[in-house]
């Protein structure tokens, strides 16, 4: 049986890819830093174990990756999903709170790969990494979460590159607008209109429309997909800059 360890597992697109795994028979370690969350998450699921660590800790980590082989005893894949979102103009975005978004976003991918590798030639497995629209096109209030992202596609690149002589895959994903409850409870109507209007496809993503393109990914029918970026965002990112009342 095959094992996926997720970060970022106790909710929104990481829980709903734990869930995709699962239903395909995969082994799943769920990794948060959110105890209480993902005890919740975890409760109840066959062939899934919390994994309790934060991403940007090189200690935790090393320790998640020990725990997840003692239990499982293979990787077959990585899903770097662990993220966190500040937004603030430029000016008010203190260098803790650059740092902050940094420290998960692209350090605990670094740090997740890292330490996986090895378990990752073994079984000769696939990495994904979670990206965003935000790390393909440029918006306001963005200037540490979209670099972060920005930065993750090209670490995948430096992953397919460096790692596909052992075999293992790397590609990055970046989700557009997706229905979360974080993304309702913070989207205002007036927002969550210049969204659709903005939305070739004219509507939010779902977390499982997220979750079936990593598996995809991470399964034998990409066996010969490395190195690529895929938007999962309804057409947003092919849309650029244009006047939303043009297309009525």
């Amino acid at each position: 049986m095959k094992t996926a360890l997720i970060t970022g597992a106790a909710r929104g697109i990481g829980l709903a890819t734990a869930h995709r795994f699962l239903a395909d028979g995969w082994q799943v370690a769920m990794l948060d830093r959110d105890e209480p969350e993902l005890m919740q998450a975890a409760k109840g699921l066959e062939n899934a174990a919390p994994i309790l660590a934060d991403v940007s800790i090189p200690d935790q980590v090393t320790t998640a990756i020990t725990d997840t082989l003692s239990r499982f005893g293979t990787i077959d894949a990585l899903i770097n999903n662990a993220g966190v979102a500040d937004f603030g103009p430029i000016e008010d975005t203190t260098f803790p709170r650059w740092r902050r978004v940094m420290e998960t976003n692209l350090d605990g991918i670094f740090l997740m790969t890292q330490a996986a590798t090895p378990a990752l030639k073994a079984s000769r497995g696939a990495i994904v990494n979670i990206a965003s629209i935000s790390g393909l096109r440029a918006s306001t209030l963005r200037v540490a979460y979209g670099t972060s992202k920005a930065a993750v596609i090209q670490l995948t690149q430096q992953q397919a590159v460096e790692l596909g002589e052992y075999g293992i895959r790397a590609n990055s994903v970046c989700p557009g607008p997706v229905r979360t409850k974080l993304a309702m409870a913070v989207h205002s109507p007036a927002i969550i209109a210049a969204y659709h209007d903005a939305i070739p496809l004219n509507r939010y993503g779902a977390e499982s429309e997220i979750a079936e393109v990593i598996h995809f990914l991470c399964s034998p029918r990409a066996s010969y997909v490395t190195g690529q970026n895929i938007a999962v965002d309804g057409g947003f990112e092919a849309t650029g800059i244009g006047l939303p009342a043009l297309r009525s």
